[in-house]
């Protein structure tokens, strides 16, 4: 049998890209999509993409609209028109349909959500497909979009743009990190019977939230991160999941432009002495010298937390956000001490561009552990 084909309609949206690039990871095969495959007059192109999936996730949807009527008229539209491309195709691909716990309310976001998911399950009814009908909680993660996907989101950016953030309703909310999400949707995938209950192709499956958390104590520990990591350098507690999973999202908001970052330098008639890592977690901490010319990592990690602290030589250190073509490029010279950090999910390396011997101090949150890997391998 060959490898399973996917396609998610919203790929390149918060989760979608998440799930594009976490199944980048596994044995499938990533059909892609484009925005465009939605719009009037391209409904041939459509039917191609459902006839080449065996399972479709679909994400595409709009979240916010000052006009409710057009959210709900977009959002049901979508599923008409994905339902009316199969039929068409005379395909009956696996459908994993993103609703939310909105569902319940009255709003007309919930009951678009809900009407969606509805008008999927008599089409699998009527045809003997299968269909998972999602109802997910909130979401969060690195790369959300502020002021849109959450108030995690909104926050982090906030508090690394200069903007002082305001509650405006201290509930307590039902959260999800975005790649314990895709994991799951990953598990439906290649297993449709991952979870028990399903009845005629049709499953209603409610995501689990793993955590609850109250807005103000969301705000607590992102400002928390502000004074203790960007403020001065230092690592907090990683240890709790929500807290590293709330630390990760937090990094991939800080500016471009605060990196390569300068250590305080302690000097007197000695010489110098640098802190390189201030930390409140485990972790461990090593050094490599690299001759000119030569370039090492290019690899990205998923959960870890990572410091490159060049002391000697001049070096090159390239990020680049997987999903992407762009490089950011930081130059360090060790006569005046700095660093920078590793965001997940981005691939980065380091290169000596001097004509000197380059040492670099790494520190990492985890140590290498072979049953649980957590560095990927691709260029820059």
């Amino acid at each position: 049998m060959g490898k399973i084909r996917v396609g998610i309609t919203g790929q390149h949206g918060f989760v979608g890209s998440h799930l594009s690039n976490f199944l980048g990871l596994k044995d499938v095969e990533l059909v892609s999509f484009q925005k465009h495959l939605f719009d009037e007059g391209n409904s041939d192109q459509l039917q191609k993409f459902v006839e080449n999936c065996d399972a479709v996730v679909h994400l595409a949807a709009l979240n916010r609209h000052e006009d409710s009527q057009v959210l709900y008229d977009t959002n049901v539209g979508l599923i008409n028109q994905l339902i009316a491309a199969c039929e068409a195709a005379e395909v009956k691909p696996h459908i994993l349909f993103s609703s939310s716990t909105q569902e319940e309310n009255d709003s007309l976001y919930g009951r678009s959500k809900r009407a969606g998911r509805l008008a999927l399950e008599s089409w699998a009814e009527s045809t003997q497909a299968v269909v998972t009908g999602l109802v997910i909680p909130n979401v969060f993660g690195p790369f959300g979009r502020p002021f849109y996907n959450s108030v995690v989101a909104t926050f982090c950016y906030q508090l690394t743009h200069g903007m002082e953030p305001r509650i405006n309703t201290d509930s307590e909310v039902s959260l999800i990190y975005v790649s314990d999400l895709v994991e799951e949707i990953y598990k439906l995938i290649v297993d449709p019977q991952y979870v028990m209950g399903r009845v005629k192709g049709v499953l209603r499956y409610n995501i689990r939230a793993p955590y609850k958390v109250r807005v103000s104590r969301i705000l607590e520990l992102l400002e928390s991160y502000k004074s203790g990591y960007l403020d001065n350098g230092a690592f907090p507690d990683l240890r709790d999941p929500f807290e590293k999973a709330l630390f990760n999202t937090y990094r991939c908001y800080v500016p471009e432009s605060y990196y390569p970052h300068p250590f305080k330098l302690n000097i007197d008639n000695r010489g110098q002495f640098v802190e390189i890592a201030r930390t409140d977690t485990s972790g461990q901490t090593s050094y490599s010298t690299t001759v000119p010319g030569i370039t090492r990592g290019n690899h990205f990690h998923t959960r870890k937390a990572e410091r490159f602290a060049v002391i000697k030589g001049k070096a090159r250190i390239q990020l680049r956000k997987i999903g992407t073509e762009d490089v950011i490029n930081y130059y360090l010279d060790g006569e005046s001490p700095s660093y920078v950090d590793m965001p997940v999910w981005y691939t980065h390396n380091i290169t000596n561009i001097g004509q000197e011997e380059l040492i670099t101090i790494f520190w990492i949150n985890e140590p290498f552990d072979p049953s649980s890997p957590d560095t990927y391998f691709v260029e820059v």
